[in-house]
């Protein structure tokens, strides 16, 4: 009864909700926001709440941190730039859609999926806090570079066409993702002896170059085009098409409640995972994935909203976030006098049912405001393109820009959109590219834990994965992800099925 009536607190009293609302609300147009993550939202809010009671500062960061994760999938349906790197993965079928006229199913479903995800992370919080812990503390170095790994096989599912130009751009993004100078050693990589690059290049200045000013470049072709009309008579998915796409939504929904409970993973590799998965799952889709698969947006979207309650299982039961924002969020306890952890869950757990309690309102509200406002949304896809293209460029700059308030990320985000139009113009997947960046330095900070912690010996670091059950499932992972791309594969398993016009190895 304590519990419940701690998590209630946030529903009878009118303030909190008020801020949880207005979080959420900010959140989704924050996120909508090319450049403007929910994390530079959140670690502005301390500066102004660190002088409040600590209920409504953290009902305010909840909202803001629920609703942009959601926030993202706007923008990346309606004009191809994911307003955050776990909306990456929605873009590849929701903005087709939106090109066939189907804005508004495509936001509909996403929203309704989020809140699906949502309350599988948000329930896995509240019923399994400390046994999700206690299995994301069993991921070591070697561990977390072999997830790394897994994630970059993932290029075959972003491909849509040729595996080997989606390898090479993957290794093109890892590359990129690279080139700094390296922290512990403090030598240049592929800086080129540029001071710039010390630094190393934001993987938000060439997300939003490879998707939006590439995109602008291309609608420049179409500048006569007349706008697809959209359709947006039913919003709403039908109760049909949410059952039917259940099993799969729970399925990626579990994915991203574990990706997120793992320290310094997230959405957006929960969401790209969980894209794999459902393309691997899923055998007869309405359409092909790429060109307007409802699935492509039920599996990350739903896993990218339940990394929200996964990422907060480490830091409300270990004191370790889970992400970015998480991490500004022990910081804000810590500014209010507590400390986040085990004793916070023994000396007051009221603390942890009522975020449990904020949680839940937050996705509430972000089902409410994701399904209103979506006419006036989907009239940005019916502008002219002579309008909509300067309004591209326009959100492009302002949000590479906004990371580090920095020229330099703009001449970037440009360089790279440039780059990116040359890619998609010679069928080039770009999707790989900037999945390459971001686990560029998951797989390197880990590989070289793990084999410092082994004093550098190979043979050591084999025989500690081999002697690991957990490193061993996933090496066992990669092996099988790795060969079923391989064409001898996709020609015996055409062979085997029957399907006689199987590409020949």
């Amino acid at each position: 009864m304590d519990a419940l009536m701690n998590t209630l607190t946030v529903v009878t009293q009118p303030q909190l909700l008020l801020l949880v609302g207005l979080g959420t609300f900010a959140g989704i147009y924050i996120g909508a926001i090319p450049g403007l993550s929910v994390t530079m939202a959140v670690s502005i809010l301390i500066s102004f709440t660190f002088s409040w009671d600590v209920y409504p500062a953290i009902s305010l960061m909840i909202g803001i941190y629920m609703g942009g994760v959601y926030g993202g999938s706007r923008t990346a349906i309606l004009l191809n730039i994911p307003g955050a790197p776990s909306a990456i993965a929605t873009a590849l079928d929701g903005y087709p859609m939106a090109q066939r006229g189907e804005a508004g199913t495509a936001i509909g479903v996403t929203t309704v999926m989020s809140f699906i995800g949502g309350f599988v992370g948000i329930g896995v919080l509240a019923l399994a806090a400390p046994m999700v812990s206690d299995f994301a503390l069993r991921f070591q170095p070697r561990d977390y570079m072999l997830l790394a790994v897994l994630g970059i096989l993932l290029v075959g599912s972003l491909s849509q066409g040729s595996l080997t130009k989606g390898i090479f751009a993957g290794a093109l993004g890892i590359g990129i993702g690279c080139a700094y100078r390296d922290p512990l050693t403090f030598t240049e990589r592929f800086t080129f002896d540029l001071q710039l690059m010390e630094g190393g290049i934001s993987f938000i200045a060439v997300m939003i170059g490879m998707f939006g000013v590439s995109e602008a470049l291309l609608q420049l072709h179409h500048v006569d085009k007349s706008a697809v009309r959209q359709k947006i008579s039913r919003i709403l998915p039908s109760l049909a098409t949410v059952r039917k796409h259940l099993p799969l939504s729970l399925q990626t929904s579990t994915i991203g409640v574990v990706i997120g409970a793992l320290p310094g993973t997230g959405g957006d590799i929960a969401a790209l995972m969980a894209y794999d998965h459902a393309k691997r799952v899923t055998k007869d889709p309405e359409r092909p994935f790429g060109e307007g698969a409802i699935e492509g947006l039920v599996a990350p979207e739903a896993a990218n909203n339940s990394a929200v309650g996964g990422a907060f299982i480490p830091m409300m039961t270990l004191g370790i976030p889970g992400d970015a924002v998480t991490a500004i969020m022990i910081g804000a306890l810590f500014i209010h006098g507590l400390n986040p952890g085990p004793m916070l869950m023994i000396d007051q757990p009221d603390m942890f049912w009522f975020i449990v309690g904020c949680l839940i309102m937050a996705n509430c509200f972000m089902l409410l405001f994701g399904l209103t406002g979506i006419k006036l949304f989907t009239k940005i896809v019916e502008m002219p393109r002579s309008a909509l293209i300067p309004l591209i460029m326009l959100l492009s700059i302002v949000g590479a820009y906004a990371v580090n308030n920095a020229v330099a990320d703009v001449y970037w985000m440009l360089g790279f959109g440039v780059f990116g139009y040359f890619m998609r113009h010679y069928g080039y997947p770009l999707g790989p590219v900037i999945l390459g960046v971001i686990l560029s330095r998951l797989l390197d900070d880990n590989w070289r834990r793990a084999i410092i912690s082994e004093r550098e010996d190979l043979g050591r670091f084999f025989e500690g994965i081999l002697g690991s059950p957990l490193s061993l499932a996933l090496l066992i992972s990669v092996i099988l992800i790795f060969v079923s791309q391989t064409p001898v594969w996709r020609w015996g398993k055409a062979r085997l099925f029957g399907q006689t016009e199987g590409p020949r190895p």
